[in-house]
């Protein structure tokens, strides 16, 4: 058999496997990246409305971003530790229905005003171990950019955020594990779940109570 025919074959076979990897990790990519866009967009959406709108509207436009970007009762397992077991199931609901609306009304009270700022999606996901890192950026229309990072962990062929970096380092989770642990400590899970109702209360200047 001639063998610069065989040397072609091996480089056209080469190259389609390579080009159908290549597709598979874009294909990947997108997965990751699309609840964190579909996010932003949101916050623009919110941030545009201003607080002109009210804060119960601009929660219910937020909503399903939240929902579909962040693995909140995984956030929360973690953010609370190993006392989650103690809970029993009427404070485990109560919990993860209180936290959910501290989560969003957090984004919420955060994102209430826009003056030309952009949200930019940097190319390169980074691997943790079976994480990956999406890094954004919050870019105002005048001064330096803030990083916002997000931690996906895919669950059931999902891909969601687990975590947040703030300036590309700091952990949300283990700043709430940290408070978290403290309140916990002084009242169980009716301290926290008394807590996160108030965190609401003064994140939507009453508008939840």
């Amino acid at each position: 058999m001639n063998v610069i025919f065989l040397r072609r074959q091996f480089v056209f076979l080469f190259l389609g496997a390579l080009a159908t990897l290549q597709l598979a990790q874009a294909a990947d990519d997108s997965a990751i990246i699309a609840p964190i866009a579909k996010l932003n967009e949101a916050l623009l959406t919110i941030m545009k409305a201003g607080r002109a709108t009210p804060f119960t509207q601009r929660m219910k436009m937020l909503a399903p971003a939240i929902e579909q970007a962040f693995d909140l009762p995984g956030i929360l397992r973690t953010s609370v530790g190993l006392r989650w077991n103690e809970f029993s199931d009427d404070q485990k609901n109560e919990l993860l229905r209180i936290f959910e609306l501290f989560t969003l009304a957090s984004y919420t009270a955060n994102f209430d005003s826009f003056d030309g700022q952009r949200f930019e999606i940097l190319p390169e996901i980074r691997q943790v171990g079976d994480e990956r890192i999406v890094q954004t950026r919050i870019v105002p229309k005048n001064g330096d950019a803030s990083k916002l990072d997000y931690v996906m962990r895919q669950e059931g062929g999902v891909w969601k955020a687990v975590d947040v970096l703030l300036d590309g380092s700091i952990s949300r989770v283990a700043i709430q594990r940290s408070d978290f642990r403290t309140t916990l400590a002084s009242g169980g899970a009716p301290a926290l779940i008394r807590t996160l109702h108030k965190k609401v209360a003064d994140l939507s200047d009453g508008a939840i109570s």
